[in-house]
């Protein structure tokens, strides 16, 4: 069948593109100075980027590649960083980009040499610049090169500072140079966390979508269906609260592979069985508590303000379950038309389940992997 071809080379696609959870951070400060000066501080992996490589990249590998460079090489290579910064960040004041000067502080210091993750270049690449004398407010843009971007402006001279968070591509609000500042709104704060929550499940959480497929092609009758969709909301929501808010903690080395696995596992289950067993809803459950550990992780590098931390946490929430439900009502629109009939079980239900499987057993095996 051409449909079942198309979802099945999707899922192919997707498995060698994305890892679990590429939501990472870049934590971005830009600091306006009292001397007219600008400071962006820019948290990511400069190894990786200098290389062309993925921010998700065994960091080891990286460094072994760095190293193998000749002093030419290498030189080459930060300059075209250099140049890539230049080229895909923008600090404009006033609407018009001002030029900056792109250094790597990290780079040769106990921060890169005896960090906890190996690293050549470290994580920060500084951008240094003059602001316009006569300049009103200030913006910032960081291209789809980097990960959602974590900015907080500081300005020293009047001791204020202000946190947002943008997704990639996506430019800030204007930041007033004089004046008082403007306060995001509950309601704007809401809907941004909203967004997160919905951005983590579609189109980023890839294996959060295998997981809630996998319920599905089990439960053809939507009420055995919202029993396991039902348990699994209702226990990651508890961890992701109890996680994001500090009260349970476990590592993610631990987290990440049983999510995987959890995956493998309703799959398979989906090639063994024909019929929703009573326990079902009760494992099912189970794995909810530890993919709710994974949203915590997301959501803990993202920051939640100290102000509102409740509603954050709320809106991302349900921006969570917002972006499942899309993914049921997808299934339901393009294979869901065919669960009744007798052949859905063998052409649809058994293959997508195999590859479903394959894909969880990899990351499994990947995240288990040093």
């Amino acid at each position: 069948m051409k449909r079942f071809g198309l979802i099945g080379s999707f899922f192919v696609l997707a498995s060698a593109l994305i890892s679990a959870h590429p939501l990472s951070v870049t934590q971005t400060t830009l600091t306006l100075r009292v001397d007219g000066t600008f400071r962006v501080d820019m948290t990511c992996d400069l190894d990786a980027l200098a290389l062309g490589m993925p921010q998700d990249s065994d960091d080891a590998e990286l460094v072994e590649l760095l190293r193998a460079l000749s002093a030419e090489e290498f030189s080459e290579r930060t300059q075209r960083l250099r140049d890539l910064f230049s080229r895909r960040v923008r600090v404009r004041f006033d609407d018009e980009a001002a030029p900056f000067d792109v250094s790597f502080p990290d780079y040769g210091t106990p921060r890169a040499t005896d960090a906890g993750r190996p690293t050549v270049l470290g994580l920060t690449a500084r951008l240094t610049g003059t602001i316009p004398p006569d300049a009103s407010d200030v913006e910032f843009f960081a291209s789809r090169a980097f990960p959602d971007v974590h900015l907080e402006i500081v300005d020293d001279a009047r001791g204020i500072d202000v946190r947002s968070i943008l997704e990639p591509g996506a430019r800030s609000d204007p930041f007033a140079l004089a004046g008082p500042v403007e306060e995001i709104s509950r309601t704007q704060l809401a809907w941004q966390y909203l967004q997160l929550g919905v951005v983590h499940i579609v189109p980023r959480g890839i294996d959060h979508i295998l997981f809630v497929l996998g319920l599905f092609l089990l439960s053809p009758q939507m009420r055995s269906l919202l029993w396991q969709v039902t348990a699994f909301t209702v226990a990651h929501a508890v961890t992701l609260a109890l996680g994001t808010l500090g009260l349970i903690t476990l590592s993610p080395d631990i987290v990440e592979p049983l999510i995987a696995l959890s995956i493998a596992w309703v799959a398979i289950e989906n090639t063994l069985t024909t019929r929703l067993h009573p326990w079902r809803p009760a494992v099912v459950f189970g794995f909810g508590l530890l993919h709710g550990l994974g949203f915590a992780g997301v959501l803990s590098e993202l920051g939640l303000p100290d102000d509102e931390r409740l509603l954050s946490l709320l809106t991302f929430n349900l921006g969570i379950e917002v972006g499942q439900l899309s993914v049921i009502a997808l299934a339901l629109v393009t294979i869901g038309w065919f669960r009744h009939r007798p052949w859905y079980r063998r052409r649809l239900v058994i293959p997508l389940s195999v590859l479903i499987a394959a894909i969880g057993l990899l990351w499994t095996v990947e995240r288990l992997l040093p």
